[in-house]
């Protein structure tokens, strides 16, 4: 279960250009051992970029469920824990040639990494946070 993101925190975080939500996101996922798609009847939400198909992803339930609005307010923010992530997620969406748009904001300006991309900064920052945690 993920603790409710403080609404101050969330208006700054929101304004965050796109690197510096990347490095959030990061980092927050993996304390929380959680990442958070949208989805509706059909499935997980989709985003079209020129040249890629892809999955949005949130490090936060508030900020993923902020864009259910308009078209998308039938959406509802899923949580799915990092083991899943790495061991399912991955691969899946590699397979299927998706690529992943990062922490999007509400103007869909978000930054698009590949699914192995993704893992491996995870990956890292996780090897970093137990490094720290033995000091």
């Amino acid at each position: 279960m993920s603790t409710p993101l403080d609404p101050q925190l969330f208006t700054t975080i929101s304004q965050y250009d796109i690197d510096k939500r990347y490095k959030y996101l990061i980092k927050e996922v993996v304390k929380t051992q959680l990442i958070w798609i949208l989805t509706d009847e059909h499935g997980c939400v989709m985003l079209n970029t020129d040249d890629e198909d892809c999955v949005p992803v949130w490090p936060n339930k508030e900020f993923a469920q902020a864009w259910a609005t308009g078209d998308w307010e039938s959406c509802k923010a899923k949580e799915i824990d990092l083991k899943k992530w790495h061991s399912h997620w991955t691969h899946g969406l590699e397979d299927d040639e998706l690529a992943i748009v990062v922490f999007p904001n509400l103007e869909e300006d978000g930054l698009v990494v590949y699914p192995d991309e993704l893992d491996y900064e995870l990956k890292v920052q996780a090897k970093k946070a137990r490094n720290h945690q033995k000091r």
